[in-house]
């Protein structure tokens, strides 16, 4: 759909097949290099390198479009096709590789990402820039072979091109004049403007929201639980029969796997913990989000003794490479275990009256009851037996002896052998329990060892040697940085904290803030390689920093561009806001290219700009259509997965919207200003 409405675009402007033909054969050869770079360095079919390549459609005709443009135009001057072609490709040869290689070095800076953010955009940034160079080639060899072949055209006698722009493009072009004139006359209100639309920005930042991750419906969940501690797996297996008639009767599910007790984790876990795993049918008629509210509160109404929460997959997994598992941690830090728990419940029952904080979880993790057994060395040694001797009793006496060993479906199942009516096991029946010592005397076990009852302790956990008690919770309706500012209002008003003790927030929250950081200093360094990039080119300081100052504006137009469509700040829209800035200084560079040459000619500066400006109104406003039609496919989330990336899309759009007014009228108005301030 991108790539048709790329065509679209191309053949309204030039109105000439042949130039739309050579332009649209790029893409497809484009594509197929783009795959095999993927397949020489190991990339697999995913969202990011697919999603990659979708939003590559409309930049990577960028190129074509602006050598078959400058050809078209050269032939409708007058010129023999051959000539033509020649002064064409000259012309545009230096302005069109600076505008390519601009934009490929705003993903530089992304070698740099660590974790999960790294993981996710070093595949998309590698294919977007295997394709946006692959296109930089075959605009300028491939693409004027096929020019010489196809495009055909019929000959003006006039330099000007208002006779081949029709008539809208026409008047377009003299508004736009009068528009640049009044801007370059008013340099003064053109910058109060730019600095009032950087302010604006500031604003629209802080009131946009905050997330790790794109929410988008993923037709799937995970559903732990935890019954209370020292429920025995056959209980547990009881109440979960109950939620397993809930998920049977939710219509929007398709199928669901359940799994309990030791063996669902890597580390030691209870029997009375597990996880479902829920798949929703296709074209399920409720969003994901409310089927889990519907389920969660049945599952509260009907069984509130078990804990649940809900996690999306792709967040469950994230969570598990960054050992970081919930949205909401609020880690306290204290040295007395009772005050340490107590605030914990505090805490948690705080921040249940914050709007959309669900699965509250006071984070203390209580075993199950047991029974100890304390040998004493001394009996044990008067009786000559020894403490392996008293545990294998023991052991055999509660679960049994694992004699051998049978294989069923692959897997060894251990076959034990148990007394027959074997009395209830009571603390009387396991202190009266015989032992046999090495001599052959019977003796009971409360001769040799203390049996007493347990019932169950608190994990300690420590980080950094600290000990600490996390509280944790998910969110429904509200994004992760609103949710935390509301937190910590809600905490400062219910919860004082006891001397000695702090608080730290971490979980998704804390690598969100993390990645943040990290995209935050990717943006600098891609502006910074930008700005050096345009200085080898036009060896001035004026060029680079009226195209720049024209790209670090059009970062407004992302940030409108997200408020008006509701879509949160997080790391795919700060990326799409890095891809920008390289996107827009290709804009300027066309603007630019040709300023001096006019100069040199004996026109004035202004006068300069104008022509400049009338000669690349139309590539850039071809250019800039063909991306923003591009990406209005990711923009507007068609297909399984498009959603994730739909922030990037929105992003670039906006960015490039805004830039259109900006590399047009502010970036020559910022030259003009530089110009002659340096001249003087």
């Amino acid at each position: 759909l991108g790539l048709l409405l790329s065509v679209a675009i191309l053949y309204g402007f030039l109105r000439n097949w042949g130039t739309t033909f050579v332009a649209v054969l790029v893409i497809p050869v484009t594509i197929l290099t783009t795959f095999l770079a993927m397949y020489l360095v190991g990339l697999s079919f995913n969202l990011m390198t697919l999603g990659g390549v979708a939003a590559a459609i409309g930049l990577v005709i960028d190129d074509a479009i602006v050598v078959v443009e400058n050809i078209f135009a050269h032939l409708v001057r007058g010129e023999k096709k051959s000539v033509a072609l020649k002064n064409a490709i000259s012309e545009i040869t230096i302005p069109i590789i600076g505008s390519t290689v601009t934009p490929v070095v705003v993903f530089l800076p992304l070698a740099l990402l660590n974790g999960v953010t790294g993981v996710f955009f070093r595949s998309l940034a590698l294919t977007m820039t295997v394709a946006l160079l692959t296109s930089l080639v075959l605009a300028l060899s491939f693409t004027p072979v096929l020019a010489e072949k196809f495009i055909k055209v019929k000959r003006k006698k006039t330099d000007e091109l208002h006779d081949a722009n029709g008539f809208v493009m026409t008047a377009i072009l003299s508004v736009y004049e009068k528009v640049l004139e009044f801007s370059l006359d008013n340099k003064f209100l053109i910058g109060v403007c730019s600095f009032i639309i950087l302010g604006s920005s500031f604003f629209l930042y802080n009131a946009l929201g905050s997330e790790f991750l794109p929410a988008f419906d993923e037709s799937a969940f995970v559903l732990d639980y935890k019954t209370p501690p020292g429920t025995s797996l056959q209980e547990t297996d009881k109440i979960l029969h109950h939620v397993e008639q809930i998920l049977q009767d939710t219509p929007e599910i398709e199928s669901y796997g359940r799994r309990t007790g030791l063996q669902i984790g890597l580390s030691i876990t209870e029997p009375n913990t597990g996880d479902f795993m829920v798949k929703l049918k296709p074209n399920h008629g409720l969003k994901t989000d409310a089927v889990i509210d519907e389920i969660r509160k049945k599952i509260e109404a009907s069984e509130p003794a078990l804990e649940v929460e809900f996690v999306g997959i792709l967040l469950d997994l994230v969570g598990d490479l960054t050992s970081s598992p919930a949205p909401i941690e609020i880690r306290l830090f204290g040295e007395d275990k009772k005050v340490l728990y107590e605030t914990a419940s505090q805490v948690e029952e705080s921040i249940k009256k914050v709007a959309g904080v669900v699965d509250t979880n006071n984070g203390v993790i209580e075993s199950g009851a047991a029974i100890t057994f304390n040998v004493n060395t001394d009996s044990a040694a008067r009786f000559a037996i020894t403490p392996k001797e008293i545990a294998d009793t023991v052991t055999i006496a509660l679960s049994g002896d694992a004699s051998t060993a049978i294989l069923q479906n692959g897997r060894l199942i251990a076959v034990r052998v148990i007394l027959e009516n074997a009395p209830s096991q009571t603390l009387e029946t396991l202190k009266a329990l015989p032992i046999r010592s090495a001599s052959g005397a019977l003796l009971r076990l409360d001769q040799v060892a203390q049996v007493s009852y347990d019932n169950g302790q608190t994990e300690i956990e420590r980080d950094g040697l600290r000990q600490s008690v996390a509280v944790t919770a998910r969110l429904s309706g509200s994004d992760l940085g609103t949710a935390i500012e509301s937190i910590k209002k809600q905490l400062a008003k219910d919860v004082k904290l006891p001397r000695g003790m702090t608080i730290e927030y971490g979980g998704l929250y804390r690598e969100q803030q993390d990645s943040f950081k990290e995209l935050a200093i990717c943006l600098g360094l891609a502006i910074a390689l930008v700005f050096l990039v345009l200085l080898v080119e036009f060896r001035s300081f004026a060029h680079p920093t009226a195209i720049v100052c024209g790209a670090v504006l059009a970062l407004s137009g992302a940030l409108f561009a997200l408020f008006v469509t509701n879509i949160t700040l997080n790391v795919v829209s700060l990326m799409g806001m890095i891809m920008v800035v390289g996107i827009v200084a290709k804009n300027g560079i066309l603007m630019l290219d040709v300023v001096e040459e006019y100069v040199k000619e004996g026109l004035n500066l202004n006068h300069a700009l104008l022509l400049s400006g009338r000669r690349r109104f139309r590539p850039v406003l071809m250019t800039s259509l063909a991306a923003i039609l591009g990406m209005l496919p990711l923009a507007l989330a068609f297909g399984t997965g498009a959603e994730l990336l739909q922030p990037l899309a929105v992003a670039v759009i906006g960015g490039l919207a805004v830039a259109l007014l900006f590399s047009l009228i502010v970036t020559p108005t910022v030259y003009s200003a530089l110009k002659r301030r340096t001249d003087k």
